[in-house]
């Protein structure tokens, strides 16, 4: 396996600019003379769009730009990776975050692909979703799998905890979801419960289905917002906007809807977001954490929005509270918490608490199914 020092980042086959391993370990980035003519900023706040070698820190990221950092897999796509890694006979531990971006290839999350690329001899089987799940366990429970190679094709390039595959279902790109080694059997059907229930709350939602098992109630999918026509749409999350680690719990849905207003000047996507925290509080989503919050740029419109909303479910997270507080409050946040966060933004109280209230009753529908 080559070990690169420079990659081309590309979006949809337009050189955006060079990434560059530095001396001090860390991986610079400069914009290409002709995306500065006609691009747009990738990432706002760590890279405006200007003639300049920019320069991160070692931390968080291992050495790169959260917009870059949001490329990589984590969770089961990087334990797919590290796996991959292992079978051609590489430590993991060896492979730094700049050559994992070349592993990313042309099927990572958002718009942004990288140059040259690492490619392994991988073997494609055909699977159904029963056996792809039960393969998905092998791998979590530390066994050797013969589809290793499939699953890696499928869902090397995913983040996220559970198992899952990225597929194309008519022409459209999907993920599908398996449980992991510690949900319910039925976590694909409650997740599926949980989309339906958002989109009830006026939820800017994908569309969501609940694909058919023999071996439990279903594995939920979700059509990717990342792709649309065969073009890939540009996407940051709220981590790497804010140059944070999501796995630190040092969010407030205060700086969120600031984020959000900054970079979307729109009120439509911070009563979006206002939505989405309560439906978070009301439902008992806990694992709301900086990856769970993303921006989608529009190229024809310049102009940046909040995502539709994804990995809905019952969670909670880290010693139950929060991940994001609400009003600094993460273990029991109340009404009066989400009505000064509205406050804070410029919401109107009475507006607020209806939106409120009425998502709190559709969501007592989660724990009576």
């Amino acid at each position: 396996m080559d070990n690169y020092k420079y990659l081309k980042v590309f979006y949809n086959d337009i050189l955006v600019g060079t990434l560059a391993k530095t001396p001090e370990m860390v991986v610079a980035f400069e914009y290409d003379s002709n995306w500065l003519n006609n691009g747009f900023s990738i990432s706002p706040f760590s890279l405006p769009l200007i003639k300049k070698v920019f320069i991160p820190k070692y931390e968080p990221f291992g050495g790169l730009f959260g917009v870059f950092n949001d490329s990589l897999p984590d969770g089961w796509g990087r334990l797919l990776v590290d796996r991959l890694l292992l079978k051609n006979r590489i430590n993991p531990v060896e492979v730094d975050n700049l050559n994992r971006l070349a592993i990313v290839q042309q099927s990572g999350m958002g718009a942004l692909t990288y140059k040259p690329e690492h490619r392994f001899e991988t073997e494609n089987k055909i699977c159904d979703y029963d056996i792809l799940s039960q393969e998905c366990s092998k791998i979590l429970e530390s066994q050797d799998s013969d589809n290793l190679d499939e699953l890696f094709q499928l869902g090397g390039s995913s983040g996220g905890a559970r198992p899952k595959i990225l597929t194309s279902i008519d022409n459209e790109d999907w993920i599908i979801k398996f449980p992991s080694s510690v949900d319910p059997k039925n976590i694909g059907e409650k997740e599926y419960q949980y989309s339906l229930c958002a989109k009830d709350c006026g939820i800017n939602m994908p569309e969501t289905r609940l694909f058919p098992s023999k071996i439990c109630s279903g594995y939920f999918g979700v059509k990717r917002f990342d792709r649309k026509n065969g073009k890939k749409i540009h996407m940051v999350s709220a981590s790497g906007l804010l140059e944070t680690s999501h796995r630190l719990p040092n969010l407030d849905y205060n700086i969120l809807m600031k984020l959000t207003l900054e970079i979307t000047r729109n009120y439509q996507d911070i009563e979006q977001l206002l939505r989405l925290m309560c439906f978070n509080v009301f439902a008992h989503n806990r694992d709301d954490h900086s990856k769970n919050f993303s921006y989608l740029y529009d190229d024809n419109k310049k102009e940046w929005h909040l995502s539709p909303a994804y990995d809905l479910t019952y969670s909670s997270s880290f010693n139950g509270e929060h991940a994001t507080t609400i009003n600094g409050e993460g273990k029991n946040p109340s009404l009066d918490d989400i009505l000064a966060v509205a406050k804070n933004i410029g919401l109107k109280e009475k507006a607020v608490k209806e939106i409120a209230l009425d998502i709190q009753e559709q969501c007592k529908n989660l724990y009576s199914n």
